[in-house]
């Protein structure tokens, strides 16, 4: 059975001149991430687009979990309810209901501020949510274990000063541990909309009675 892990990315737009607020992701977004948990014995590496106007996510995703390996293609429509996941080697497709409602990405307004860090030449944002005011500094060891015993279910998200994309995420839950998620190659805009249309194959397939959110499609 699958763990639940949110990976949702966590976005902000800063000023260099004034502190930073939150704010919504781009609403087309494309790129790659990967996901490491159980002290990175279950992983996965997925590609991912995000159209928040259609309201639609479509993931390409493989990986390990619990010493399996698995392959999975899958296409959230939520507007419909519906997820499908995918096979196009074997031509077929099950069709699940969706029972979350689509939330655009965004870091929510109760977030709180972190720190700036520098890499590669790019000036990042980190910002934390719903966690205690942490007065031990950057530069002190026991910050970070400081910082992480304290988040329990919250998460840490890392993004560029500029274009709001996601850098990383750090994230808690007593079911899950912790879990690391990295993102790369993200750009802003969609390049194939058709990938969100389900292919010919899966129409005419029954709904399934067990329904599934997005969490599910990860670890």
């Amino acid at each position: 059975m699958k763990l639940l892990v949110s990976v949702g990315l966590f976005l902000i737009t800063v000023s260099s001149a004034q502190k930073p607020h939150p704010c919504r992701a781009p609403p087309l977004m494309t790129g790659s991430l990967t996901v490491s948990a159980g002290e990175g014995k279950d992983w996965v590496v997925a590609k991912y687009s995000y159209d928040a106007f259609g309201q639609r996510i479509h993931l390409r995703e493989f990986g390990q979990v619990q010493n399996k390996s698995f392959y999975l293609n899958m296409l959230f429509l939520y507007r419909e309810a519906v997820v499908y996941t995918i096979d196009f080697k074997n031509q077929t497709c099950t069709m699940q209901p969706l029972e979350s409602s689509f939330h655009p990405t965004a870091i929510p307004q109760n977030a709180s501020f972190m720190t700036q860090l520098l890499r590669y030449a790019e000036r990042l944002c980190r910002w934390r949510s719903l966690c205690p005011i942490h007065r031990t500094t950057p530069g002190n060891p026991e910050f970070l274990e400081e910082l992480l015993l304290a988040l329990k279910s919250k998460y840490i998200a890392s993004v560029t000063e500029f274009g709001c994309l996601p850098v990383s995420t750090l994230y808690y839950t007593e079911q899950t541990g912790w879990v690391t998620t990295t993102y790369f190659n993200t750009v802003k805009g969609i390049e194939n909309p058709e990938q969100f249309i389900p292919p010919p194959f899966c129409e005419g397939v029954k709904m399934q009675e067990e329904p599934m959110d997005f969490f599910s499609a990860f670890l």
